[in-house]
């Protein structure tokens, strides 16, 4: 029986090597695997539809889903999962300690819609009574100007979200001082600059994250994988294969984490801090799977409705590509 050939594409993360380099193979299928910066990915499965399976932007996922204009269904496999404490940057001389403070003032976004900022909007609603209307969001790029979002969005009329002046960048403007505050998910390059009164918000990020989860319980999802929808209906088995090979493949990266032998990593504590993170966060702290994310994933599915991004609350169930 011939294989199925397929192309793969998505950053060469340590749970994703093992597909990579061949020691775990995707059943039923000749594998071209492509290694790819997430957002080049995006760009090219979202409007060429280049690839059979490809890493998906998780937030802008779940507004193309809402709206019926999805090239691709997920798969419950978050390649990408990250607290976005850290991304939160501001000046020190505007009087901003915590997002309470954000209210009036003027915040850069890369993509408003994108799971990176989506996250930080739901923790200032939820924890600090802070609402999306309350900030003056100005948009571009970070550090090259014409970010712009990929999908419309379901705003209000008269919300406060704004491009930023034509050639202008995020990473200038809060230099300047023409920005309060941004949210992105690289440091903006006048950070840590000695010059500049840029900071972020949660210096000691890590124990912010760490009090969130306890409290919470969520480990943000920013990226998924997805399969091309014609390709799915054509070959309905192959969600489940996928799924498979992808958790084989995270199940050895999460061993080399904990391997004192010889270190795989390299980090001499590594060890120790990987025993901490499952002492915090339990035994399989990175899962794929509906139930073990559903907490999540509800607060997700929330998150982008309330922010009109998403038409529609979405249903957790409906938006990963179905048992064949």
């Amino acid at each position: 029986m011939n294989k199925l050939r397929i192309t793969i594409a998505a950053w060469d993360y340590d749970r994703v090597r093992p597909i990579i380099d061949g020691r775990v193979p995707v059943e039923g299928c000749d594998v071209d695997f492509l290694v790819l910066p997430p957002e080049q990915c995006f760009h090219r499965a979202y409007l060429h539809r280049e690839f059979e399976v490809s890493e998906i932007g998780f937030s802008p996922y779940l507004i193309a889903y809402s709206r019926g204009l999805h090239p691709y269904v997920a798969l419950p496999v978050f390649l990408s999962r990250m607290f976005r404490h850290s991304a939160i940057y501001v000046r020190t001389d505007r009087g901003i300690r915590g997002p309470e403070d954000l209210r009036g003032k003027r915040v850069g976004v890369v993509e408003y819609q994108m799971s990176a900022v989506m996250w930080p909007r739901g923790m200032f609603a939820d924890d600090h009574g802070v609402e999306p209307g309350d900030i003056l969001w100005r948009q571009g790029g970070l550090e090259v100007p014409g970010r712009k979002d990929k999908f419309p969005l379901n705003l209000p009329a008269g919300f406060p979200l704004e491009p930023v002046p034509e050639g202008r960048t995020l990473s200038a403007m809060i230099a300047d001082g023409s920005l309060d505050a941004v949210i992105a998910p690289r440091p903006p390059s006048c950070y840590r600059d000695a010059r500049v009164p840029v900071a972020r918000m949660y210096e000691d990020y890590a124990s912010a994250e760490r009090e969130y989860h306890r409290r919470t319980g969520i480990f943000p999802i920013m990226h998924a994988l997805g399969v091309r929808l014609d390709v799915h209906e054509r070959h309905p088995w192959l969600a489940d294969a996928l799924v498979r090979a992808f958790t084989d493949a995270k199940r050895i990266a999460i061993a080399d984490l904990f391997e004192q032998d010889a270190l795989k990593v390299s980090l001499p504590w590594l060890s120790s801090h990987a025993q901490e993170t499952r002492a915090l966060m339990g035994e399989d702290f990175w899962p794929y799977g509906i139930e073990p994310n559903r907490r999540t994933l509800e607060v997700m599915t929330r998150y982008s409705y309330e922010q009109g991004l998403a038409v529609r609350k979405l249903d957790v169930e409906e938006i990963f590509a179905q048992p064949a």
